[in-house]
């Protein structure tokens, strides 16, 4: 029998919770379950930094997978061996890096002893000018700059601690930089087989819809990329050609450092075009200085407010603010590493979102299923094959 004080606490329990408004139960149920969301999202961006090593090699060979899988698909259209087309295009990504470091240290061996020196020749006439402008002399700005020099003779060991701590990075570098050729070099190889195995982890009603995401993202990340390039060649002769045009020196290595830095969108070509002022100015003076930082800046507005929103929206289909955001908050939460890979990330989740909104997959086909399927036929042909010329080999003998 049914104690009666039970039920008037539930009566009064149910009562109560009917008392609250609805927006506040709903708000209630929003919060708790956006606060187990940021947990979990906060424990996994803790995760990543801790295996960062891992983390910025794998997502940089995933990028240069995207840009060099057109490649090794050409080979195979035309009936040629993928393993030829991967050793082309990987030929081919050496070479081009291999043609920009030479032309890049070349150019710099060459001419920075002279802006080294050029730049101490201007720093003094600009204490003289401000002697004579301000009337600050030479001796009190001598006297701040030695005192910064002290301060870092006192901090010496600090100072040092962090060169070790340099010595370690450069040699996390190099194990990264092995971690993402070999990583590259598996995913042009064997880049379905990796994809479906990890596919197999997942229960086989999701294989279907995880795959056709997975695959949007993946479309998006290469036209990002492809775009990418596009923009920073753009910004490299813009900036380039706005050198040579005012005279500046170093405008080769100068057009090669933008073009390398505006993979970082919108805060690349920037940085890497004042640059460019700075040697207009050491050179040539203030005038050309503020020409050439003219040019960066009409580079610049041309691709803020052409290349980007026509160009690199129409292509990953993310508007120029939600560029600027991303860059922004990868900026912020992992520095250059997450200002390089926010833009691809978000339009990898733009396309993903997309197709799980709009169930854009076949139904009732399991990929993971289908590929294994596909493999084990195209393995029993080829050791048919090999079985045919086998005893081919032996009746020709005979």
């Amino acid at each position: 029998m049914e104690d009666p004080q039970n039920s008037r606490d539930l009566d009064t329990r149910g009562d109560a919770a009917h008392e609250l408004p609805l927006g506040v139960r709903v708000a209630a149920a929003w919060s708790w379950r956006l606060v187990l969301i940021g947990i979990a999202l906060a424990g996994f961006l803790w995760l990543v930094v801790q295996v960062r090593i891992i983390v910025i090699p794998l997502l940089v060979a995933i990028l240069l997978t995207a840009l060099l899988a057109p490649i090794v698909h050409w080979f195979e259209r035309q009936k040629l061996p993928r393993s030829l087309g991967v050793v082309f295009a990987l030929a081919l990504f050496i070479a081009l890096v291999w043609v920009l470091l030479t032309l890049i240290i070349t150019q710099l061996r060459d001419g920075l002893g002279d802006v080294t020196s050029r730049s101490e020749e201007v720093w003094w006439e600009m204490l003289r000018w401000a002697e004579a402008t301000f009337g600050i002399s030479a001796n009190e700005i001598g006297a701040f700059t030695d005192q910064i020099w002290k301060t870092v003779q006192e901090h010496q060991s600090e100072l040092w601690n962090g060169a070790l701590g340099v010595a370690t990075s450069a040699g996390q570098f190099v194990a990264g930089l092995l971690l993402t050729l070999f990583s590259l070099i598996f995913m042009l190889i064997d880049g379905r087989r990796i994809w479906n195995w990890v596919l197999g982890f997942l229960p086989a009603r999701a294989h279907a819809p995880v795959d056709a995401a997975g695959r949007a993202g993946w479309v998006s990340v290469g036209q990002y990329v492809r775009v990418q390039i596009f923009v920073a060649f753009v910004d490299a002769v813009g900036i380039g050609v706005g050198a040579a045009v005012l005279g500046v020196p170093l405008a080769i290595p100068i057009a090669i450092l933008v073009f390398l830095g505006s993979f970082i969108p919108f805060l690349g070509a920037i940085s890497t075009g004042l640059l460019a002022a700075f040697v207009a100015l050491v050179y040539n003076g203030p005038v050309n200085a503020l020409l050439m930082l003219g040019v960066v800046i009409l580079v610049n507005q041309i691709e803020g407010h052409v290349l980007q929103p026509l160009v690199m929206g129409s292509a990953v289909r993310v508007h120029p603010l939600g560029v600027v955001l991303a860059v922004s908050t990868g900026a912020l939460l992992a520095g250059i590493p997450g200002a390089l890979f926010a833009v691809p990330l978000a339009a990898a989740a733009n396309s993903i979102v997309n197709v799980l909104v709009k169930r854009q997959w076949e139904t009732g086909v399991d990929p993971v299923a289908d590929y294994h399927r596909r493999y084990q036929l195209q393995h029993r042909a080829k050791h048919r094959a090999r079985a045919v010329a086998k005893m081919r080999r032996k009746e020709g003998r005979s």
